[in-house]
């Protein structure tokens, strides 16, 4: 995104670099351990670093002022939290105001309106297969302009917008919103219960599932989560559950249609395929369309959700379930799918005048369903349910349709192994990466006791010994993410949003729902802590310091008078407490003498056509994505050794804890 003289880029990253290597004890600092207990300056700090993103300046004194406790009890209970500052941020973001079918009409999926503008046709693809290189660019040329002139004619807006408000407004609600705890468990559970946006389809559903599941229950029942995780669309289609069907609801259905019960051997009959062209098809799309039936055909069970809803969602890698289980409850989750899961009606009504698309009226016939039924819907289709009992766990599920799945939720939810598991997941975020064992047990017994409610289990993480114990004082290296919102509240950035201060996040590896796998992204030190990962923290520190984000406003005049000694030592006072190691201090002081390394950054383009082609072909991470191109230098303006000083400390060892 940007780049950095190498000269005094390599400089100051090595010397920074040592101090993680050599210099920072990794287990609290060495001032706490020097202690039996923290003092009450540092347990404030402690719960801004832990319950939030990290304090903005004045905030250790409030939290002091206002009691540790008190501090506490206030996150628990959020809705209690004047939030109009966060609120007014958001204003702007549309898409967080929408449902479903507005986004599916307003940002239109590209591929279900290339769908619809050429019958199904698939012509690059065609070309792909002949080897017509120069063919595949003219005709993908030709949609991408025919694309264009549907969303000048309509007035619609490019679909990867869809994610940079989703992005933007998760930035914005971490660096602003006084309910720093929720912030933070909305966080913890979108990795927790991951979807990956830029699997097909998936970015549609991803604002409803983060506004109406996600931040809804993020305080609230662990069972809620994962019920309604369980029946949104985000998750039924990124992990395929959408797709699954009971092994002859085709046949027992009629779901074939003509062209399914008319395919004998690969081979349609004569008779029919004539009276397919009769209807203006040609022999390409009857083959096409022969293809697809087949497919649909071959449908079944797919035991993707039920492998991660048992393994990340509930009891854990090591719950106690087998092969059977999983196959057990892929079957009492067949029929929950989604209605129209593409948005094809939105995008045929929009540019057919408003005509109905019979594909979709089929579908709700075969899945006797309300043709009405919104696009993007979630549905219990009984019809492609595998019914019979089931047994999970040594449990015996009978309760028939919908309510097998719903049964499994609840022995899954209660289970010991799923206390345990989202007890040591909690105890990893809040305390350290590697948890007592004890203080894991404490915990899950409160989430048992308290029949999974979150505010409960928190409450006896947060009042526990360990919690506030010296060596998990600045223990925890923080993520990415965390890394970016503490860096603005540290310095009181102003913005509303910025394409480079998104791209800033993915060049340091964490695009929220960027993630391909259902993990989500990991929350320990061994996993972010590396050459390049730190290199791009410190380019984003000397950007952030220098004032050359676009849109994103730095006053740091009040550490700008003295020497370079006394402006480095008020940078460390407003920044880092004054809590810094000798050893930090030295290393900091000496690149004061360095030149300011220049920065350069991307002006991404807002319109991307593709779908996310180009962010599918070069993954995500810090490597480069969709829509980041042109670049432009900026120059910084003020104060150098200011800049330096406070760019030096946000990429420091200690300002990298939390």
């Amino acid at each position: 995104m940007r780049k950095i003289h190498p000269a005094n880029r390599f400089a100051t990253f090595l010397a920074i670099l040592s101090l993680f290597t050599t210099g920072f004890p990794f287990g609290g600092t060495l001032a706490a351990l020097e202690s039996k207990t923290l003092r009450e300056d540092q347990k404030a700090l402690h719960v801004l670093n832990r319950l939030g993103f990290g304090p903005r300046p004045g905030d250790v004194e409030k939290v002091r002022a206002m009691g540790i406790s008190k501090y506490i009890e206030s996150q628990l209970d959020p809705r209690s939290i004047d939030d109009r500052t966060a609120d007014q941020k958001l204003a702007r973001l549309d898409v967080l105001k929408m449902d479903t079918v507005e986004i599916f009409a307003k940002y239109p999926n590209p591929g279900a309106l290339l769908q619809m503008l050429e019958g199904g046709r698939n012509a690059s693809a065609n070309s792909a297969e002949n080897g017509n290189e120069a063919e595949m660019r003219s005709e993908q040329q030709q949609r991408r302009a025919k694309l264009a002139k549907v969303y000048a004619e309509n007035g619609f807006r490019p679909a990867n917008r869809i994610m940079f408000e989703v992005e933007t407004s998760r930035i914005l609600r971490a660096a602003y919103s006084e309910r720093q705890l929720e912030e933070v468990m909305v966080d913890f559970w979108a990795n927790h219960f991951n979807v990956f946006s830029g699997k097909a389809a998936t970015r549609w559903y991803i604002p409803a599932y983060e506004r109406d599941v996600i931040r809804k229950h993020a305080l609230g029942n662990f069972k809620d989560l994962v019920m309604g995780t369980a029946k949104h669309p985000a998750m039924l289609f990124y992990l395929d559950n959408f797709q699954s069907v009971a092994p002859n609801a085709g046949a027992r259905n009629g779901r074939q249609g003509l062209l399914g019960r008319a395919v004998r051997d690969g081979r349609l009959d004569p008779r029919v395929r004539e009276r397919l062209k009769a209807r203006g098809l040609s022999d390409e799309q009857i083959d096409q369309r022969i293809e697809q039936a087949g497919a649909a055909n071959r449908r079944g069970i797919n035991e993707n959700y039920a492998r991660e809803l048992m393994e990340l969602h509930t009891l854990g890698v090591d719950g106690g379930y087998t092969q059977k289980d999983i196959q057990e409850v892929a079957r009492a989750f067949t029929g929950w799918t989604i209605f129209d899961a593409r948005g094809y009606r939105r995008a045929a009504a929009q540019i057919a005048g408003g005509r109905e698309d019979q594909r979709i009226v089929r579908q709700a016939r075969q899945l006797g369903l309300d043709p009405d039924t919104p696009s993007g819907s979630f549905v219990f289709a009984g019809r492609l349910h595998d019914d019979g009992p089931k047994m999970v766990l040594g449990q015996k599920i009978d309760e028939g349709g919908i309510k097998d799945g719903e049964k499994v939720i609840d022995i899954l939810v209660s289970h010991p192994s799923t206390s345990r598991y989202i007890a040591r997941k909690l105890a990893v975020k809040f305390v350290n990466d590697k948890p007592d064992e004890a203080l894991v047990e404490r915990v899950a017994k409160a989430f048992r006791d308290s029949k999974g409610d979150i505010k409960s289990t928190l409450r006896a993480l947060f009042y526990d010994d360990q919690f506030f114990a010296p060596e998990n004082y600045r223990a925890k290296i923080k993520t990415p993410f965390e890394l970016l919102v503490s860096s603005l509240r540290a310095v009181d950035a102003q913005t509303v949003g910025s394409r480079q201060l998104n791209g800033l996040l993915r060049r340091m590896g964490e695009p929220l729902y960027g993630y391909q796998a259902p993990t989500g992204y990991p929350d320990s030190a061994e996993d972010w802590v590396n050459t390049g990962a730190l290199l791009e923290r410190m380019n984003f520190a000397v950007a952030l310091a220098s004032g050359m984000i676009p849109q994103v406003r730095v006053d740091l005049k009040r550490y700008g008078s003295g020497g370079k000694d006394q402006i480095l030592d008020k940078a460390i006072e407003g920044i880092l407490a004054g809590e810094v190691s000798d050893p930090t201090r030295a290393v900091l002081l000496k690149q004061m003498e360095q030149p300011l390394p220049e920065v350069s950054l991307d002006a991404p383009d807002e319109m991307d056509l593709n779908d996310g082609m180009a962010m599918r072909r070069n993954g995500i991470g810090g490597r480069r994505t969709g829509g980041e191109g042109r670049m432009r230098s900026i120059a910084p303006t003020g104060d150098p050794d200011v800049f330096k000083a406070v760019g030096l400390i946000l990429g420091s060892p200690e300002f990298q804890r939390q």
